[in-house]
């Protein structure tokens, strides 16, 4: 049954993500808003002990000489000083310009530099080594604020200090300026500009994406007037926060008013969601991609009566959960068995993610349907989400009430989703950017003259207003043949089918059949080398003979359910998994396909020799 969606919230929005996050310090102020880890212990923060630390640090910022829209960077991975920033820079009445910590030295000198970033804060020695380096070419940046205590015997004395500092700064401003504060956030317009975000292009220098006050409370408020999240749940934040996707689930903490965890170090997400057992998490899909081949590989190799239990519990699973999809009765007997397979089987697998979750929300990626399906057989609900940087994120979503597996919802209340000429998404709402920054004709590129954002992905409406993505419309293909190819879907299945893969990548372009270079998650592949007897690191596990013929297998099955122009004729194991650090993965773990493909060229070209 569809959700009725009011959209009369949308003319009446805070009025900045300044008010928005000042009115919930007034609503919630004894309330949980932030956990966060202190050694191998959660430290905790009501709301208002987290607007005292916000307000001292946007005094800070203030005594700086920071003005209306004036920028400041973050070069930080996700943790509680990131969110303390970026709420300072907001009540400050400045813009926030997002780093990812991976960006190279020469990268971040041009977005700082670009963006006309006037403070920065830096994670650690790593980062602020970077602008150091960079120095000169940043002349406007007054000063670096640091949350980590870093030594700079480089940097001229005063640039670089810590954010105890620029507290106590913002303490003797407060004291000379009371109330100011306060007066300076509530007069910030809607349509300020409140983050410049740059998005991690592949090719080129990175373009910054320009979204206002507006854009953000509007997602905060899309998602609150749904009745989804209320104050007693409990986020666990992982996502890096320099990514869209992270900012939408602040500002919905923000309208809300749930708690959130927060700790970004991606090793650890498993363990910690077993600790801090969360009520709900957004992820991109390789997470769940990566527990669904932990969770199949760890049963495949004990083998015997667990296994057979196992495979038989979610045959069981997926029989019922479709009967149920399709609003038909569970007999009997089927009932009997899913109560004792949940016992023995789902409960299991839902206590890995804490216990407690309702719904997952993915997002940043595409989530392979089979693997989406089987989480939902054993309980566990992933809502898939669609969005792009230029629109804040958040367009369409699934509700837990409303959702099609395969789909990524229909569009969040106020926002307008069509399909234009070539079957590309278009979206209207108060969350599409302003513009990319300094880029006028790339903007118009973008933005038609009725304001719709021109996406670049291909997609299609069902009779519901659910939206089906089919890819990027850039990374569609056609063969010498004439036939289109979606390597997106393709890649999707083989990782639903092989527990093995971290990456599968299809390549075909103007070629007379398809090929696909392979790489092998680096847990599942030292646990098949322990298995199988094989030593070596990552590379020498790759070549074994006996590893190549599994993945073979994986492919024969793979190409037993596509038509016979998308088979994999020919396909190559890499030495080495992609990574962020390697250039080869966004931030938000998506594949930099072009850069794959270049440095693989001759590999390829090899592949139709």
């Amino acid at each position: 049954m569809a959700i009725v969606r009011d959209t009369s919230f949308v003319d009446h929005l805070p009025r900045n993500v300044a008010v928005q996050f000042l009115d919930r310090v007034a609503t919630s102020p004894d309330v949980e808003a932030f956990r966060f880890p202190v050694g191998t212990a959660w430290e905790s923060i009501t709301w208002r002990q987290a607007g005292r630390e916000v307000e001292r640090l946007a005094a800070g910022l203030r005594s700086l000489g920071l003005e209306a829209e004036d920028r400041v960077g973050i070069a930080a991975g996700t943790r509680y000083e990131w969110i303390l920033a970026d709420l300072a820079i907001m009540l400050a009445g400045g813009a926030t310009t997002t780093v990812y910590p991976s960006t190279n030295a020469d990268d971040v000198a041009y977005i700082l530099s670009d963006s006309g970033s006037r403070v920065v804060f830096a994670e650690d020695a790593e980062q602020v080594a970077k602008l150091v380096e960079f120095r000169e070419q940043l002349p406007e940046v007054l000063r670096v604020v640091t949350f980590e205590k870093v030594d700079a015997p480089d940097a001229p004395e005063g640039w670089v200090t810590g954010l105890e500092q620029l507290a106590a700064e913002g303490d003797a401003w407060l004291a000379e300026h009371p109330g100011q504060v306060e007066e300076t956030a509530r007069a910030i317009a809607p349509d300020a500009l409140a983050t410049l975000i740059y998005t991690s292009g592949t090719t080129g220098r990175p373009k910054g994406v320009r979204l206002l006050h507006r854009s953000w409370v509007y997602e905060g408020e899309a998602i609150r007037v749904q009745d989804i999240l209320h104050e007693d749940d409990l986020q666990f934040l992982w996502l890096p926060m320099a990514h869209a996707f992270g900012k939408v689930l602040l500002s919905a903490q923000l309208a809300c008013g749930f708690a959130t965890a927060i700790d970004g170090r991606v090793d650890k997400i498993i363990d910690n969601l077993a600790v801090v057992r969360p009520t709900f998490m957004g992820a991109a899909p390789r997470i769940f991609e990566k527990a669904y081949g932990r969770i199949i590989t760890m049963t495949e190799s004990e083998g015997g009566a667990k296994q057979k239990i196992f495979e038989q519990a979610f045959k069981v699973g997926t029989a019922v959960d479709e009967l149920r999809r399709a609003g038909k009765a569970v007999p009997l007997p089927l009932r009997v068995q899913h109560a004792l397979f949940d016992r023995l089987v789902f409960a299991k697998v839902r206590e890995r993610f804490g216990g407690r979750v309702k719904f997952f929300i993915s997002g940043s990626a595409a989530l392979n349907a089979d693997i989406a399906n089987w989480f939902h057989a054993a309980g566990i609900l992933i809502l898939e989400g669609y969005g792009m940087t230029e629109n804040a994120a958040g367009a369409a979503v699934n509700h837990p009430q409303d959702y099609k597996i395969g789909t990524v919802g229909p569009a969040l209340p106020g926002t307008e989703i069509r399909i234009g000429e070539g079957d590309e998404v278009l979206i209207r709402g108060p969350h599409v950017m302003a513009g990319y920054h300094n880029l006028p004709e790339e903007t118009a590129k973008a933005l038609d003259a009725d304001g719709w954002l021109h996406t670049g992905d291909k997609g299609s409406l069902d009779a519901d207003g659910h939206l089906r993505i089919t890819g990027r419309i850039k990374d569609l293909f056609k063969t010498s043949g004439g036939k289109y190819i979606a390597p997106p879907a393709i890649e999707a299945k083989f990782k639903a089918i092989c527990p093995l893969v971290s990456q599968f990548m299809v390549f075909g372009n103007e070629r007379n059949y398809c090929v696909a270079l392979i790489t092998i998650d680096p847990d599942a592949a030292t646990a098949w080398a322990a298995e199988n007897g094989v030593t070596g690191d990552y590379a020498a596990i790759t070549r074994d003979e006996r590893l190549r013929a599994e993945i073979g297998r994986y492919v024969e099955e793979l190409n037993s359910k596509l038509n016979r122009w998308e088979t994999i004729k020919k396909w190559e194991i890499l030495d080495h998994d992609l990574s962020i650090e390697s250039g080869e993965l966004t931030p938000s773990l998506k594949v930099k396909r072009n850069v794959v493909e270049q440095r693989n060229k001759e590999r390829i070209d090899a592949f139709y020799a």
